[in-house]
């Protein structure tokens, strides 16, 4: 477990020889994930997957959560993103409030059937709100742009997408500054 109470984290690249397209980023995350709770000794039924990025990879991260049986939650901040991954079939769900997330995301670890939902805000906002709401986390990851934090791999908390952009374009270093933070 780390400090906040996740039992798996892990982050996987376009780096590896599996970045091949969509089937090649779906099985390696899906590998990943099925390991991360192997590893941690859970029945994936009912438990949470949280991550973030639905751009280049494709939405591979809610379609290996289906395949694995476990609930997987998606946050993307940029809004066009994540309608087009849902749109495509890669995610089941979108959800635009964080009050709804928290209730959709609770009902379905209870129902403990496998679905994704993609969140369209900042992934820090939704583990800030599910610490708060005792929203349990089993497995957490990220596959955004890691080889790209200053020019969109990540966005501030407290920022939305189209601030996000405007200040890379304007103020590219008080952007970097609030990503570090």
């Amino acid at each position: 477990y780390n400090a906040l109470g996740v039992t798996q984290y892990g982050q996987m690249t376009a780096g590896s020889y599996m970045y091949i397209g969509p089937q090649g980023i779906v099985h390696g995350t899906t590998i990943t994930v099925m390991n991360a709770f192997r590893r941690s000794g859970e029945d994936p039924r009912g438990k949470l997957f949280l991550t973030a990025g639905l751009g280049g990879m494709s939405g591979a991260q809610p379609k290996a959560g289906n395949i694995v049986g476990c609930v997987t939650v998606c946050a993307e901040v940029n809004p066009a993103a994540a309608r087009k991954r849902h749109e495509q079939g890669w995610v089941d769900e979108l959800i635009e409030d964080l009050d709804q997330l928290v209730i959709r995301t609770r009902s379905a670890m209870t129902e403990a059937k496998p679905v994704s939902l993609a969140f369209i805000g900042n992934i820090v906002e939704v583990w800030e709100r599910f610490d708060q709401e005792d929203v349990f986390v089993s497995v957490g990851s990220d596959q955004t742009s890691l080889h790209n934090p200053w020019s969109g791999g990540y966005y501030p908390a407290g920022l939305s997408f189209a601030e996000g952009e405007r200040m890379i374009a304007e103020d590219p270093d008080r952007f970097k500054e609030l990503v570090q933070a």
